[in-house]
């Protein structure tokens, strides 16, 4: 056999092998995926999946063209916009603010709160984002989309012109909270979610002292706020967001939600954005169901990377 022969075997070869290959992970993708759709079937309302490696090349969605009402996660976004402020120089984290008591929801849920109770509060631009992110506080929220950020649609125009589209933010706390309906209105589809974390990993939107100021507090969620990582290994790495609704009178919870990077076995990183809607509560449903589609998650990609 000649050279270029042998040469031409090798390439056919290695071109067989290699589609043999792909064949095979499409095929353990697609079981993947129907693993996922089961629990999603099993736990029933609207449940929308995305994942996508950020530093490996794979990712799907399932359900994605659902608008997933956000609650809490679009605390997230309104970090993004505000320390976009901090880099043009037009905010600074040690910059203080006076939220007089009387401007204070004593009704809601907030930590800030409960840690000044009673009183009026001068606080800092990197203690109100920390409440607002870290603990999901909704009068530092309220206040920094109201005083600081411009409103909701400012922080909507700024996802927008950053180039996330499928995502809408219209309302804040307050007013969700006056009509359960509006909550609805504050949308974010899988993909978005995914892109959002995709520029907070690839730092494409921040400097890199507000870049690493904003993952630092997603790492610092409290463990009741646990859910992506409940059944993976205790040590497990998360950068995340959550949001969920209250259950109403029929037992429906409009919202449950957890979108975040986790840090596989192997040095890698992953987003798993799970949004779940319209589903029977209460909330401990929906952590097993999100758990558990983490779990499948992490078990194919801690395996295949």
């Amino acid at each position: 056999m000649t050279n270029f022969k042998k040469l031409t075997f090798l390439s056919i070869t290695l071109i067989l092998m290699s589609q043999i290959m792909l064949s095979q992970e499409n095929k353990s993708i697609l079981q993947l995926q129907k693993k996922i759709k089961q629990i999603i079937d099993t736990t029933g309302g609207k449940i929308g999946v995305g994942v996508q490696g950020l530093d490996f090349e794979t990712g799907f969605i399932i359900n994605g063209d659902h608008n997933y009402p956000m609650m809490s996660v679009f605390k997230f976004p309104l970090a993004f916009a505000l320390l976009q402020k901090v880099d043009k120089g037009e905010l600074k984290l040690d910059q203080k603010f006076r939220i007089p008591k009387e401007k204070l929801d004593t009704n809601t849920w907030s930590p800030m709160l409960k840690d000044f109770p009673n009183q009026d509060l001068d606080i800092t631009l990197a203690d109100l984002l920390t409440y607002t992110v870290s603990k999901s506080d909704n009068n530092a929220c309220d206040f920094l989309y109201t005083q600081v950020a411009g409103g909701p649609a400012a922080v909507d125009k700024y996802l927008h012109d950053a180039g996330v589209k499928d995502i809408s933010i219209v309302y804040t706390e307050a007013e969700m909270e006056k009509d359960l309906a509006l909550q609805y209105k504050n949308w974010c589809k899988p993909a978005a979610s995914l892109q959002l974390l995709q520029l907070l990993y690839q730092q494409k939107l921040l400097s890199k002292p507000s870049n690493d100021f904003l993952i630092k507090i997603m790492r610092e969620l409290p463990d009741w706020g646990k859910r992506i990582t409940v059944l993976l290994p205790p040590q497990t790495e998360l950068i995340h967001k959550t949001g969920s609704s209250g259950v109403n009178k029929q037992g429906i919870m409009a919202a449950f939600n957890d979108m975040g990077i986790v840090t596989l076995p192997s040095g890698k990183h992953l987003t798993i954005s799970v949004f779940m809607s319209d589903f029977k509560g209460p909330q401990e449903r929906g952590i097993k169901a999100i758990a558990a589609i983490s779990k499948e998650i992490w078990d194919y990609y801690s395996m295949s990377n």
